[in-house]
């Protein structure tokens, strides 16, 4: 494999972590050290031997600092092709010497942004010769090395202890490969915060950035390849969760709980929801943690064998306890107290997550979904409904107790999969319809399977769309549903409440749906 042997480096980083050591590291081979202002002076101090770029350029900073690496001097002796004549004597005929090292990270400009800095110093945060360095050397990675994140400082420092100062082209290879990955994440960055400043919410050119988390052991299936990405440090939840302990979680795993934290996110009150293959079979709240998981449980104790379980509040060792009681593959919550620890410790495989804080289910963001040949972009199902919001449209109006379960049922709707139907009694899923193909069939299937439990007697009922005929809620009257809320909007809605009206139930309107797919 070839290599690249190392005379000369050229440092300029915003992030100073672990550097000393690493110019330490090239001294030794005898790497000639070129560096820039705020770098300079970190080695200088250190001991280390060092140029300013101005000095070896013979060009000084310039326009605050705008200008300093951009120099053909630099450009040049980064880009010119050892293996090519013509290149060579250009270089030797302008006096330019070859850099074979580039070690650069980029201004801090999504730091800058997200600490609410104002428009002139974000532009001033946007790094114009950083990327221009990095993307050159990664060009010329046949004969340069680029480093752009001090955690690859290491792997350079093993291959040139072990070749004698020289680095290998494999390593060279994956370091271009990151060093592209950067400037394109970079630059992504920037495009976004233009576009917000502009008002613009999808651009011409949709680009995303992700940092590699982990590698998954394959996907919802063996046969499939899968890793987790982290977007943004800043929304507690599963992909920022500490994992506390357990096996490793998959690609199952991480999109359950992720389903199962947003969901218990939308209550105020202590609450629990049970989650299996991203829907829920059990949601209540209580007046205690293990209230709320207790009557959770009793929605469907089948279905939550295996399930998902996330909390709302900090996990006691009490309720740690009750859910030891049966498996469950992840709890996931925002703290856990020693004796919750310590339960847990006793189960190897099971896993517990814990976020340090509750996702906000009323900010804005996007979800992304790919479809052959693109990409489906919306926003965040980010809408609520309250009291206020509601329209009673039969005779009957509801009560405040049946109120109070409406607008609990139709939070579990926003996190069930359409055709959702929810029962609801209490403060707590009696019955659950998912992902059915018709509305009529969830009613059905949401009461069958209660009836084995806790049955939808005297229950509400939340659908997340409207009823296109009345079939769907005369369905759930005969499971014993009270009072319905929906959104309304259906060209047949006269039929619909007359249907309500008929069986004396209460129904209200929330002119908001909430599918899911």
């Amino acid at each position: 494999m070839a290599k690249a042997t190392i005379s000369r480096a050229l440092i300029s980083v915003s992030d100073k972590t672990g550097l000393i050591e690493f110019a330490k590291h090239l001294s030794t081979f005898g790497v000639r050290l070129l560096s820039t202002g705020g770098s300079a002076k970190v080695l200088r101090d250190a001991g280390l031997a060092v140029q300013e770029v101005g000095d070896y350029t013979d060009f000084p900073e310039m326009l605050d600092g705008r200008v300093k690496t951009l120099h053909p001097k630099i450009h040049g002796g980064i880009l010119g092709r050892r293996d090519n004549n013509a290149h060579r004597m250009s270089m030797e005929a302008h006096d330019i010497s070859p850099i074979d090292l580039v070690v650069v990270n980029l201004y801090p400009f999504a730091e800058t942004v997200a600490k609410g800095a104002d428009f002139e110093t974000c532009i001033e945060n946007i790094d114009i010769g950083g990327p221009a360095l990095i993307r050159a050397a990664a060009k010329n990675h046949d004969h340069v090395t680029v480093v752009t994140v001090p955690g690859d400082y290491e792997a350079v420092m093993a291959a040139m202890t072990k070749n004698n100062g020289a680095t290998d082209q494999d390593l060279r290879r994956k370091l271009a490969s990151t060093a592209y990955a950067r400037t394109a994440a970079y630059d992504s960055n920037i495009a976004a915060w233009f576009a917000e400043q502009q008002g613009e919410t999808f651009r011409t050119r949709h680009t995303a950035t992700a940092t590699l988390a982990q590698s998954l052991r394959y996907g919802e299936n063996p046969h499939q390849s899968a890793a987790l990405y982290r977007t943004s440090p800043d929304r507690p939840g599963v992909a920022s969760a500490e994992q506390i302990q357990g096996k490793e979680l998959s690609y199952n795993n991480l999109n359950d709980t992720d389903a199962a934290f947003e969901l218990v996110a939308e209550f105020n009150a202590p609450t629990v929801a049970i989650i299996k293959h991203a829907n829920p079979c059990g949601v209540a709240s209580g007046d205690t943690m293990l209230d709320a998981y207790r009557k959770a449980h009793s929605c469907d104790p089948v279905s939550a064998y295996g399930g998902i379980v996330a909390l709302n509040r900090d996990l006691d060792e009490e309720t740690a306890r009750a859910i030891a009681e049966i498996f469950v593959e992840v709890v996931i919550a925002p703290s856990a107290d020693a004796g919750a620890r310590a339960v847990f410790a006793e189960k190897k495989n099971l896993r517990l997550l814990l976020t340090g804080g509750l996702p906000d289910p009323t900010s804005t963001g996007m979800s992304m979904k790919t479809i052959a040949g693109g990409l489906l972009l919306q926003g965040r199902d980010n809408g609520r409904i309250g009291r206020e919001d509601l329209t009673f449209v039969t005779k009957r109006e509801p009560t405040d107790a049946e109120i109070n379960d409406m607008l609990f049922a139709f939070k579990v709707c926003k996190h069930t999969k359409s055709n959702a139907i929810i029962y609801v009694r209490d403060g707590l899923t009696v019955g659950i319809g998912a992902g059915q193909m018709s509305r009529i069939d969830s009613s059905r299937v949401a009461a069958q399977k209660s009836s084995d439990h806790l049955g939808t007697q005297n229950s509400i009922v939340a659908s997340d769309a409207f009823f296109p005929f009345a079939d769907g809620l005369v369905a759930a009257i005969e499971a014993g549903a009270t009072a319905v809320i929906q959104p309304g909007g259906s060209i047949r809605d006269d039929e619909v409440i007359a249907a309500a009206d008929k069986a004396g139930i209460a129904m209200a309107f929330t002119g908001m749906r909430h599918f899911r797919h």
